[in-house]
């Protein structure tokens, strides 16, 4: 039998050593991932394909809300559009017509929706959209054709058309920027339909079309709606060559009345191929979804597109590509076979939030601080652009007592589309008894802390929270 070196003998010996060290370093690492695990719950929650009726974004309706269009089919719509011209919100001078804004506010809230609107100065079949009263007073006007019929329009620039319609935004300003019901300003008062163009009209005894405000006047009716709605989302029609250079600052975003228009008016020249896109590029706007809204409404309407041969899924991925948050097809009749591309097409729409996982501690401690991390995903093409917060909510899961609200600091405003991370401190109350609770999550309105977004996330309670885990509080 042979004898083993001395040099052997130490290779042993040190081979075991090392091996007894990596034994205990192993079972010291299971240790700890057995101690964390028992510390801290994390999960998974089950995310939903359900289509969502979120503020600031969607399906809209025209001149009507969601509890009274049968065109709707069921598709959620949170925003209902309307559009008014100036002879009817103030028919005698000074003597706004509130009450109409008021009810309609007040029907947005019972359907489940906000209201969006514009103001405009000419465009209908009448002679005269702006208030007689005006004209009567002696502001000056051009008289034009347009559509067969004579029609009147104001001169932005007399002083008098400036004094009194600049005070009615003024006043809509003071009375509804901060409106809880109110979802968009669509800032209109310029050319037909409010649409910031006089095209095909013609001034009565000339060949000439029509001409617009110049620049300064133009920035001028912008300025006043600005300073008028500080705080609610605004829009413009894409046409403005003054105004569109301002949605890249964020003052507002912008608005296309033809989506979907892919030849309808000339075999040569159509909005989507040589008109949206070119004006973006234009006017420095391409990121300007970022920091405000884009809104389109359906050229024709869908019925149209299909008639025409169109491709629909082309229509609405152009769309997303301008990373819309808003679609209104005037409430009309949607086209039979084409509610599938719809439904696609709404769970990419605006924004759409989902939590992916969340993360907390087992069982904190009485009167404790604790962070609750969660990764969350916004799956659609735009970002939310109001300020609603994370709320966390803890509900005893042993006894009927009120649940306890946390409204966080963590806003959602302004999350692009993509994966982002929360960590949240939540402060236990030292009135919370030991025992087992439930934890749910909330998007919420700060100004009275109720739930407000509707996540893309499955387990949604009849008040608006997501119950995602549980966790037990200790002495």
């Amino acid at each position: 039998m042979k004898t083993a070196s001395p040099s052997e003998v130490r290779l042993k010996a040190h081979s075991g050593f090392l091996l007894a060290v990596i034994l205990t370093a192993f079972c010291w690492l299971l240790l700890v991932s057995t101690h964390a695990a028992s510390t801290t719950v994390r999960v998974e929650p089950q995310a939903s394909e359900e289509l969502l009726a979120n503020p600031g974004m969607g399906w809209q309706t025209f001149h009507r809300f969601a509890d009274n269009d049968p065109n709707l089919a069921g598709l959620p719509s949170a925003s209902a559009y309307f559009r008014f011209y100036w002879r009817e919100i103030e028919p005698q001078d000074g003597q706004i017509d509130f009450p109409k804004f008021d009810d309609l506010l007040a029907h947005a809230r019972r359907a489940g929706q906000k209201l969006a609107f514009r103001v405009m100065c000419t465009g209908s079949g009448v002679y005269m959209d702006v208030p007689t009263w005006l004209k009567e007073q002696g502001c000056r006007g051009v008289e034009f054709t347009y559509g067969g019929g004579k029609h009147w329009v104001p001169d932005f620039a007399d002083p008098l058309f400036q004094e009194k319609h600049f005070r009615l935004i003024r006043e809509l300003g003071r009375r509804y920027d901060r409106h809880p019901d109110l979802d968009l300003v669509d800032i209109g008062s310029v050319g037909l339909w409010g649409e910031w163009h006089m095209s095909g009209t013609q001034v009565v005894g000339t060949d000439r079309p029509v001409a617009l405000p110049s620049p300064e006047i133009l920035q001028a009716v912008i300025d006043v709606w600005c300073a008028a709605f500080p705080t609610a989302n605004k829009v413009m029609l894409i046409g403005s060559e003054v105004g569109m250079p301002q949605t890249a600052k964020g003052d507002f975003g912008w608005r296309a009345d033809c989506l979907g228009d892919m030849g309808g008016f000339s075999k040569t020249w159509s909005h989507m191929d040589d008109f949206y896109l070119q004006q973006l590029a234009k006017t420095g706007a391409e990121e300007a979804w970022k920091r405000a809204p884009v809104a389109f409404e359906s050229c024709w309407d869908m019925r149209k597109w299909k008639e025409a041969g169109w491709d629909i899924r082309f229509i609405f991925d152009y769309a997303l590509r301008c990373h819309a948050s808003y679609v209104n097809n005037k409430s009309a009749p949607i086209p039979e076979g084409t509610r599938p591309e719809i439904e696609r097409f709404l769970r990419r729409l605006g924004y759409r939030m989902v939590i992916r996982s969340v993360e907390h501690e087992a069982k904190p401690k009485v009167g404790a601080t604790t962070t609750v991390s969660i990764q969350w995903e916004n799956v659609g093409v735009a970002p939310p652009y109001r300020d609603y917060r994370l709320a966390i909510r803890l509900s005893p899961a042993d006894s009927k007592a009120e649940p306890t609200d946390h409204v966080t600091d963590t806003s959602i405003r302004g999350w692009l589309p993509g994966t982002h991370r929360t960590d949240s401190s939540l402060q236990l109350p030292a009135r919370l008894a030991p025992g087992r609770y439930e934890v749910a999550m909330g998007v919420v309105d700060p100004r009275d802390r109720q739930p407000a977004v509707r996540l893309a996330n499955a387990g949604r309670d009849a008040e608006g929270w997501y119950r995602v885990s549980d966790l037990e509080i200790v002495q």
